[in-house]
């Protein structure tokens, strides 16, 4: 955990005491909505279709057991006991009214919680592997540069305003559980063949309206001058894109437009002019930050405890164990994922007792410690491998052992027009119902990893676009229709999905998934051939050819 000072905190109540002022000028009518409008953005407030939502930031996916359970308190006493978190390792809340937006950030401010650029066209919350300080085989803790990243983009007064909203994501392992390739800038931390510690930085990524995958601009930069090439790139977009037109306002379009080689030309350009100032980072800034991480005071303990061994035995804590359960950088510990996807629940959603719950879990059995990936769980990073069967009988009171991680039922999806005026369709029903049609988790295992997003819209919160079967909700002359695309990934070989055929009604989504799978269970060509695998080989046409042959 970070540990926040004084400038942070000041920082941060200065904020409250500025929004609750303009909330009392906004109630009391002296200003506007469209007056009103850029100043809650800048603290996390949309107004949707039924009420106004506040989004939170969660710094790099990670929160402490008090953060959590302050969460909690909010859902409860603002909200109707629930918070919903994000694909960008936020947590949003639907229902809370407006008079009581400035007592929610103050108590969340309580505990080093703020909502700033949660929304805007600024630099947003830095995400990056939920699984971050603990993974075997990371090449170091990629919380410290988004740390890093995170102060220096707060407020800063030339980003404050980009063309649109900018997104950066971090990994440090091999495997990319950060999604970096479809953020604005994605930055992939290794060592280059002296052995330094450096980043491969990727620029041009997002989704949406047009997708694409981010492109490599520089193989190699040095921690050191990592903040003076990212302020580079700010530039040349903050320049160059385009004000005019918001669909083409994201960076991916400049580097679309101008092609990855013009585009990195100008960056260099840039960033030869400022690379030794003020911008860079001398080892004592990051030993700095570094020193104000705390981490767990591990035990030696024994990888196969006589708890753990004892409890395998129970064919249900052993399915849990294989699906939730992960291995750690430490002997005798693991990382445990907490399902966020009950059969028949929306995906995301956690009530305020089960966030008090897992910020009691946390203490007992990790540290204090919880994270939230972008796949919308929660995760205990450093639990003692004896203390498993332990934890597992818990979370499974809660309703949160549900072995689906990576399953099928594992679903990814935005709040569509449950909740979202932007939205053209719903979004959670469609989720519930494919949990449904796909609770049996003998068939799930037997699918194996296969991950379904859905989008109500086009702005693809839902990340459909990078699903390995995707579903994007249209509108047609008033009805709810869903293209379904395949094939697409988000990890280290991302790749946009590939639209199958014509949209479907909503009646007919989840036979189409149930079709889709069917068809991929017959044309795999051996067991543990992956989805996206089969889709790769033969090509969109067998599931096309199976999807529409009756409709």
């Amino acid at each position: 955990m970070y540990a926040y000072d004084e400038i942070d905190r000041t920082l941060i109540n200065e904020r409250v005491a500025e929004f609750r002022d303009q909330v009392k000028r906004r109630l009391a009518g002296e200003l506007t909505e469209d007056e009103f409008k850029m100043l809650r953005l800048m603290n996390g407030v949309y107004l949707q279709l039924h009420a106004y939502m506040f989004r939170v930031a969660i710094p790099y996916g990670t929160l402490s057991s008090p953060q959590l359970r302050k969460m909690a308190h909010v859902a409860r006493r603002y909200d109707r006991g629930y918070g919903h978190f994000t694909t960008r390792q936020n947590i949003q809340f639907n229902w809370i009214k407006l008079a009581d937006l400035p007592d929610a950030l103050e108590d969340l401010a309580s505990v080093g919680i703020h909502a700033m650029q949660t929304s805007g066209n600024c630099t947003r919350n830095v995400t990056t592997d939920q699984w971050a300080g603990v993974a075997p085989g990371e090449v170091e803790d990629p919380r410290i540069w988004a740390e890093l990243l995170r102060q220096y983009s707060t407020m800063h007064p030339e980003f404050s305003f980009l063309p649109r909203k900018f997104k950066i994501a971090i990994t440090a392992s091999a495997h990319d559980r950060a999604a970096i390739k479809v953020h604005d800038i994605g930055l992939r931390i290794h060592k280059n063949e002296a052995g330094e510690t450096g980043f491969e930085v990727l620029v041009g990524g997002g989704l949406g309206r047009t997708p694409f995958i981010g492109k490599v601009i520089k193989p190699f930069v040095h921690g050191r001058d990592i903040l003076s090439y990212v302020e580079s790139i700010l530039r040349v977009y903050n320049q160059y894109g385009r004000r005019d037109n918001i669909y083409k306002a994201r960076i991916k379009i400049l580097v679309h437009e101008l092609g990855i080689e013009k585009f990195a030309a100008e960056v260099e350009d840039e960033w030869l002019a400022m690379r030794d100032s003020a911008l860079t980072l001398d080892n004592e800034v990051v030993e700095d930050i570094r020193s104000r991480f705390s981490y767990p005071h591990y035990q030696k303990l024994s990888d196969t405890p006589d708890e753990l061994t004892a409890a395998s035995a129970d064919p249900h804590f052993a399915r849990w164990l294989k699906n939730s359960v992960a291995p750690h950088q430490r002997t005798g510990y693991a990382i445990v994922t907490l399902s966020l996807k009950p059969v028949g629940g929306p995906p995301g959603d956690a009530t305020a007792e089960q966030m008090d719950a897992v910020a009691d879990l946390a203490d007992k059995y990790s540290f204090g410690e919880i994270r939230v990936g972008h796949e919308q769980n929660l995760a205990l990073p450093s639990v003692a491998k004896h203390d498993l069967p332990a934890l597992w009988r818990q979370l499974d009171k809660l309703g949160l052992a549900t072995p689906n991680v990576n399953l099928v039922t594992d679903i990814i999806a935005c709040p569509g027009l449950d909740y979202c005026s932007l939205a053209n369709t719903r979004s959670i029903p469609i989720a519930q119902e494919l949990t449904r049609r796909f609770a049996n988790h003998d068939l799930a295992e037997l699918i194996g990893r296969l991950h379904i997003n859905i989008s109500g819209c086009i702005n693809a919160c839902g990340h459909h676009h990078v699903g390995h079967i995707g579903i994007l909700g249209v509108e047609k002359n008033g009805e709810e229709f869903f293209q379904i695309t395949i094939g697409g990934r988000a990890d280290e070989h991302a790749v946009v999905g590939t639209l199958i055929g014509p949209a479907v009604p909503f009646a007919e989504v989840a036979d189409v998934i149930e079709d889709i799978v069917e068809a991929y269970l017959a044309l795999r060509a051996r067991p543990d051939e992956l989805f996206v695998q089969t889709v790769e080989r033969l090509g969109v046409e067998p599931f096309k050819e199976r999807v529409y042959a009756t409709r």
